[in-house]
C-alpha cells in the first residue's frame, strides 16, 4: 500500500486502534494478574480462617479442661449432699466430653491444613487416660467422712498437669503456625506484586516505544508533504506565480496541493487582468485627496471645540477642588465629634467605677450581716448556758450574772454592726446620687455630639453647592461636545463625497483587488496594459465635480462601505 494514497484520517485511525489494542492487552494482563492475586488471597484467607478456627477450638478445649478440673474440685469441696454431688459429677463428665470432642476437631482441622502434629494425639491420649484415673478415685470418696476427701485428692493430685501442659503446648504450636502462614502469604503476595509490576512496566514500555515509532512514522509521512505545501504557499506569498505546482498524492495533502494549484492559476489570471487598471486608480486618488483637504478643515473646527471643552474641564476641576476642601473640613469636624464621644466614654467609665464602689459596699454589708448572724448565734448559746447555770445554782445567781454580762456585750456588738450597716447604706445612696449626676453630664456630652453633627450637615450643604457648580461645568462640556458633533457631521458629509469618488474609481477598477505589481506571472496569464488617452484623463478629472451631490442622497452606511472597500 502506498502511504501517499492513504488518508490521514485512516492513518490516525490505525494509530488509535493500535493504542486501543495495546491498552486492551495491558488491561487484560492486569486483570489476569489481579484474578491470580485474588485467588491467592482467597486461599490464604481460607487457610487463615481454618487455622484461626483451630486455635479457637484449642483454646476452648483449654477452658473446658479447666472447667473439668474445677468440677472435680467442686465434687470434693461441695459434694456433701447427694444432689450437689450429682450436679458436679455431671459437670465433670460434660466438660471431659467437650474437651475430648474439641481436641478431636482440632486434630481434624490441622490435618485439613496439612499441619498435623503428634502433640494433639498425645493430648487426646493423655486426656483419655486422665478420665480412667479420676473416676475410679471417686470410689474412695465418702461424703460423711472428711478424711476421704484428702485420700481422693492425694490419689489424683498433679495428674491433670501433664494433660494441661500438652494442651497449652498445642495452642502455642498452632499460634506459631499461624504466624508462619501469615509470613508466607505476605511473602507470596509481595513476590506476585513485584512480578505483576515488572510485567506491567515492560508492557507499558513496549507500548510506548512501539507507539512512538508508529507516531514518528506517521508524522514523517504527514509533516514532510505539509512542509512542501507550506513552501509552495510561501513562494506564492512572495509573488512568484511563474512556477507550476505538481500534484502526485491522493490523500488530504494532495487535496490541499490541488487547491493551492487552483488558487495559483486563478491568482495569476487575476493579476494579469488587474495590471491594466492602475492609471484609473491614480485619477480617482486625486479626487480623494481634494476631499481629504476639506476633511482637514473640519478637523480644525473640531480642535477649536476641544479647546472650549478643555476650558470647561478647568472650571470643573476648580469645583472639584472646592468640594475636596469642604470634605477636609467635614473630616476635621468629624474628628471633633469623635473627641466628644471619647469624653462621653470617660464619663461612662466613671459611672462604672461608682457602681463598682457600690458593689464593694454591698459586699461589706454582707460581711457585717454575717457577723451579726454569728453574734446572734453566740447569744443563743450564752442564753442557753445562762438557763443551765440558773437551774443548777438555784439561789446562787453569780454564774447567771456572768452569762448575762456576756449577753449584753454581744448585744452591744450587734448594735454597732447595725449602725455600720446604716452608714454604709447611706454612703451607697450618696454614690448613687453621684452616678445620676454623671449620667446628666453624659447627656450634656451627647448634646455636644448633636451640635457637631449639625455643623457637619452645613458642610454637606456647601458640598451640594459645589456639586451645582460642577453641574454647570458639565453643561459647558456638553455644549462643546455639541459643537464637536456638528463638525463631525460635516466631516461625515465630506466622507460621503470621498466615498463617491471611491465609487467612481471602483467602476473603473472593478478587476483590481490588490496591488499586484510584485507578482511574477508567465506569458500565458499576462494581459496588455491599458494606456488611457490624455483627453480621457482630463474628463475623468472633472467627473467627480458633477457627482458631489450624489452622496447626499445615498445612505451613510453605503458611503462607509465604499470607503472600507477602497
Amino acid at each position: 500500500m502506498n502511504l501517499a494514497n492513504l488518508k490521514i484520517t485512516m492513518r490516525l485511525g490505525l494509530l488509535g486502534g493500535f493504542f486501543c489494542l495495546a491498552l486492551l492487552l495491558v488491561g487484560l494482563n492486569g486483570w489476569h494478574a489481579l484474578s491470580q492475586a485474588n485467588g491467592r488471597s482467597e486461599t490464604g484467607m481460607q487457610q487463615a480462617a481454618t487455622l484461626t478456627d483451630a486455635i479457637d477450638t484449642a483454646r476452648s478445649a483449654q477452658v473446658e479442661f479447666k472447667d473439668q478440673i474445677q468440677a472435680w474440685k467442686n465434687i470434693l469441696v461441695r459434694g456433701g449432699k447427694a444432689d450437689e454431688y450429682e450436679k458436679y459429677l455431671k459437670e465433670f463428665k460434660r466438660a471431659a466430653d467437650k474437651t475430648h470432642a474439641e481436641l478431636l476437631r482440632v486434630n481434624a482441622l490441622l490435618a485439613k491444613l496439612s499441619l498435623a502434629t503428634p502433640l494433639v494425639d498425645d493430648a487426646i491420649k493423655m486426656h483419655e487416660q486422665l478420665a480412667g484415673v479420676f473416676l475410679p478415685a471417686l470410689r474412695l470418696y465418702d461424703a460423711a467422712d472428711p478424711a476421704s476427701v484428702q485420700l481422693v485428692d492425694a490419689e489424683v493430685r498433679g495428674k491433670d498437669r501433664p494433660t494441661a501442659a500438652k494442651i497449652d503446648e498445642t495452642v502455642l504450636y498452632m499460634e506459631e503456625q499461624t504466624r508462619l502462614l501469615m509470613a508466607a502469604l505476605s511473602a507470596q503476595n509481595r513476590a506476585a506484586h513485584t512480578s505483576a509490576t515488572l510485567q506491567l512496566l515492560v508492557e507499558l514500555l513496549l507500548t510506548v516505544l512501539l507507539g512512538g515509532a508508529i507516531v514518528l512514522w506517521l508524522a514523517r509521512g504527514i509533516i514532510g508533504p505539509l512542509n512542501e505545501a507550506v513552501a509552495i504557499a510561501q513562494v506564492v506569498a512572495d509573488g512568484d506565480l511563474s512556477k507550476d505546482i505538481a500534484v502526485n498524492r491522493k490523500d488530504e495533502i494532495g487535496t490541499l496541493l490541488a487547491a493551492l494549484k487552483h488558487m495559483h492559476d486563478s491568482l495569476a489570471g487575476i493579476v494579469g487582468q488587474v495590471r491594466g487598471g492602475t492609471d484609473a486608480i491614480a485619477l480617482a486618488s486625486a479626487e480623494i485627496a481634494q476631499g481629504n483637504q476639506d476633511l482637514s478643515a473640519r478637523t480644525e473646527a473640531q480642535a477649536s471645540a476641544l479647546e472650549e471643552t478643555a476650558s470647561s474641564m478647568e472650571q470643573l476641576t476648580a469645583a472639584v477642588r472646592q468640594t475636596s476642601e469642604n470634605a477636609s473640613q467635614a473630616s476635621v469636624l468629624a474628628g471633633g465629634a469623635s473627641a466628644v464621644a471619647l469624653r462621653g466614654g470617660a464619663d461612662v467609665a466613671e459611672v462604672i467605677a461608682t457602681m463598682d464602689s457600690i458593689n464593694e459596699a454591698s459586699k461589706k454589708i454582707v460581711d457585717i450581716i454575717a457577723v451579726i448572724d454569728g453574734i446572734a448565734f453566740q447569744t443563743n448559746i450564752l442564753a442557753l448556758n445562762a438557763a443551765v447555770e440558773a437551774a443548777r445554782a438555784g439561789e446562787q445567781g453569780r454564774g447567771f450574772a456572768v452569762v448575762a454580762s456576756e449577753v449584753r456585750n454581744l448585744a452591744q456588738r450587734s448594735a454597732a454592726a447595725a449602725k455600720e450597716i446604716k452608714e454604709l447604706i447611706s454612703h451607697s445612696v450618696e454614690r448613687v446620687e453621684a452616678g445620676g449626676k454623671l449620667v446628666a453630664r453624659a447627656g450634656a456630652t451627647m448634646d455636644e455630639v448633636v451640635s457637631s453633627v449639625q455643623r457637619v450637615t452645613g458642610i454637606i450643604g456647601e458640598i451640594a453647592v459645589a456639586s451645582g457648580e460642577q453641574n454647570a461645568g458639565i453643561s459647558q462640556v456638553n455644549q462643546a461636545i455639541a459643537e464637536m458633533d456638528n463638525a463631525t457631521q460635516q466631516n461625515a458629509a465630506l466622507v460621503e463625497q470621498a466615498a463617491a469618488a471611491a465609487a467612481s474609481m471602483q467602476q473603473q477598477a472593478a478587476v483590481l483587488h490588490d496591488a499586484v505589481s510584485v507578482f511574477k506571472i508567465d506569458a500565458n496569464h499576462a494581459a496588455p496594459a491599458v494606456a488611457a488617452p490624455r483627453g480621457h484623463t482630463q474628463a475623468a478629472a472633472t467627473r467627480p465635480a458633477s457627482r458631489l451631490a450624489a452622496p447626499r442622497r445615498a445612505p451613510a452606511s453605503s458611503a462607509g462601505d465604499d470607503w472600507e472597500t477602497f
